[in-house]
């Protein structure tokens, strides 16, 4: 029969993983009953309410995001994310509800669709193009998980956007160049550094 004295002790501070302990020293020195309770729950009292109460903690509340001062309509962006990853469009507008920015290829010129994107995934080049009132309905963007196909409403949506945008590149005198710039993929050469370049 083993004695009491041979068995191991183990302690109630063990160690969870290699340097991590399973109580801190505050807790492992907190004595029975030292520590009162700030708040003890009876039937009838009620716990304090979090501080909670603005428009910001509401449930459904969109959140407001700053638009950066180098993003005005008509802003040409290079698109760094995706499959158009590298295409440069041209900006509209931004997005009352989500914030999104709204950018266009145009499509007849580098087949980037009119689409919602997020500031942190473009850069913001110094060439824009004089904006024009844009005129875009409500429920330009299919909604559902169902599989996606082009509606003709959407193909008559994306005409409509980029008619004024394709009429402003042809007014400018180096139209040609344009339709190159727009048409062509952003991308790095040997040598090139993104921090040292100017867009």
């Amino acid at each position: 029969m083993v004695g009491k004295r041979n068995l191991p002790v183990i302690s109630r501070n063990f160690d969870l993983s290699p340097g991590v302990l399973r109580f801190s020293a505050s807790r492992l020195r907190l004595k029975k009953g030292e520590k009162k309770p700030k708040f003890t729950v009876t039937k009838n009292a009620k716990l304090p309410r979090l501080q909670r109460d603005g428009t910001k903690f509401a449930l459904g509340h969109a959140k407001t995001v700053p638009l950066r001062k180098t993003l005005t309509p008509g802003t040409v962006l290079i698109v760094l994310a995706g499959r158009h990853k590298g295409k440069r469009v041209v900006f509209l507008k931004q997005l009352p509800q989500s914030g999104l920015l709204l950018v266009t290829g145009p499509h007849k010129i580098n087949g980037f669709p009119l689409r919602r994107i997020g500031q942190s995934f473009v850069i913001a080049t110094s060439l824009k193009r004089k904006s024009t009132s844009q005129k875009t309905g409500k429920n330009i963007f299919a909604s559902g998980k169902a599989e996606y196909t082009v509606s003709e409403q959407r193909k008559k949506d994306i005409k409509t956007v980029d008619a004024p945008i394709l009429a402003a590149i042809k007014k400018h005198p180096e139209h040609k160049f344009l339709f190159g710039y727009l048409g062509t993929r952003f991308s790095l050469g040997k040598n090139q550094y993104p921090h040292k370049m100017q867009f």
